[in-house]
């Protein structure tokens, strides 16, 4: 059985002086990394962990993390990445559930004892690698576990079409809390590639640093790719360009053909991928590749090795023929389940299908869109509107940068459709013209009744767009 500390232990193994990690402090060989990880791992031993246990790991992408990864896994322990700037109720929420009884910074080289008893063994930890608490846009946050050989089977997968390797020099700008960071960051370690750390995201220095370390893979979302628009647009000689062959792996919510084509335009090295994936299946369940970009605009491409698909109707039933229908997975990477929630475990799945939440269809065969999740659908007047449709209308606007909507009670209509839309740079937007824009573009009941201007759309604590805040902001009267 594969384990992810032997992948790292293997790459430290084989080129100890090739540099791992690039950070604020400087860079990091492998040597160095296989080192303080020793040190972690012994010091938690002699704090006397046992096997499978929760760990809470402070994380901001520092180089430090890894080593605390690292460690904490050669102790044998589950990680449960915390923030370093998340609120103490959300860390002690983690501390609860979980019962870690210890906290480790591997910045500081330091292993934090709390004053409580080891948590009681639980038969679901077993050889688990992490525990991966979701955003909770949908309720309480839900304790991902994942094992090592599923997660290191699932970075295999995904290494198939984007083939990482030693001369890989990736850009972190994902946080290492969330799973796509983590994955993009295990990949390019594993393989014995070099680690440029961000520990915020900051346009500007991203541009910088994608020329001057000859950065050639990022994992990056659309809300930052939008950010990023701009400056290429406007990029002189005091903002280089990338000149070397640069791959970059969007994902963590839709991103728009429009905002794809824009960026492929004006950076003719880029090899754009779209990737769609779950924290329950270890991520990266799909992907768009470069190739296909134009030829299946708005699709989250094909399933990626090791994944199977089929379409649910609202009876659990297969979909009929040319139907959208619930997108449900199944695949050897799957979690090993919720954690201490046997009962939310079983109804996440049918028959051996992982039921994703996502309504989806397929415009050609082997090829998946994404309409909405079931959970988001607006019912405006007995309709039933996907805010992801709605969206992408929007977004094809030549003067809008973002947009966001979502559905808020209505006296007359049971939910009314509300829009937030971002205008580009120096872009002048009515509301009443941009409704009918979009009257050849959308049918008349799918039309926003409200569209709200804004400098920026709500993100969460991953830099996804958030739904969720947004209703809440427009519930309060604040667009």
């Amino acid at each position: 059985m594969q384990h992810l500390a032997a992948l790292l232990d293997a790459a430290c193994a084989r080129q100890p002086e090739r540099v791992a990690l690039i950070g604020d402090a400087g860079p990091v060989r492998y040597r160095e990394l296989d080192r303080a990880a020793a040190v972690i791992a012994g010091e938690l031993r002699g704090a006397g962990i046992t096997r499978d246990e929760p760990v809470a790991v402070r994380v901001s992408n520092r180089a430090g993390d890894f080593a605390a990864l690292l460690g904490a896994w050669r102790a044998g322990a589950v990680v449960v990445p915390v923030h370093r700037l998340a609120l103490p109720a959300s860390v002690a929420e983690v501390l609860e559930r979980t019962g870690a009884r210890f906290i480790l910074d591997g910045d500081g080289g330091s292993v934090i004892s709390l004053s409580r008893s080891a948590p009681p063994e639980r038969e679901l930890l077993g050889d688990a690698a992490l525990i991966i608490f979701t955003s909770g846009t949908t309720g309480r946050p839900k304790g991902v576990v994942l094992g090592h050989a599923t997660f290191a089977g699932k970075l295999a997968a995904i290494d198939s079409p984007l083939r990482f390797d030693e001369e890989t020099r990736t850009l972190l700008i994902l946080q290492l809390g969330f799973s796509f960071g983590q994955w993009v960051s295990l990949l390019t370690l594993a393989r014995g590639g070099t680690l440029v750390l961000h520990e915020r995201f900051d346009a500007t220095r991203v541009l910088r640093t994608l020329a001057q370390e000859r950065i050639t893979r990022f994992g990056v979302i659309p809300t930052m790719l939008r950010a990023l628009l701009p400056l290429l647009r406007t990029a002189t000689e005091a903002l280089p360009l990338q000149e070397n062959e640069l791959l970059a792996m969007a994902g963590g919510e839709p991103l728009a053909y429009p905002l794809g084509r824009a960026l492929r335009d004006l950076m003719p090295r880029l090899r754009l991928w779209d990737i769609y994936g779950l924290t329950e299946t270890s991520t990266s369940d799909f992907m768009l590749a470069p190739e296909e970009q134009d030829r299946f605009p708005g699709t989250i491409g094909r399933p990626t090795p090791g994944v199977e698909f089929t379409l649910l109707d609202e009876r659990g039933r297969a979909a009929a023929p040319g139907e959208a229908g619930e997108l449900a997975l199944r695949t050897p990477f799957i979690m090993k389940g919720y954690l201490d929630a046997p009962e939310q475990t079983a109804a996440a799945f049918q028959g051996g299908w992982f039921r994703t939440g996502d309504l989806a269809e397929t415009p050609s065969p082997g090829i998946v869109r994404l309409v909405g999740r079931s959970k988001e659908l607006i019912l405006r007047g007995g309709n039933k509107i996907s805010p992801i449709e709605v969206e992408r209308a929007y977004l094809e606007h030549p003067g809008i940068a973002e947009a966001l909507c979502t559905g808020l009670p209505d006296e007359k209509l049971g939910e009314a459709i509300h829009l937030l839309v971002v205008p580009l740079p120096g872009a002048s937007l009515d509301p009443a013209a941009l409704r009918r824009w979009a009257r050849d573009r959308l049918e008349r009941y799918k039309l926003p009744d409200r569209i709200h201007l804004g400098s920026a759309i709500p993100t969460g604590r991953t830099g996804k767009a958030d739904r969720a805040a947004l209703k809440a902001l427009l519930t309060a009267g604040k667009p």
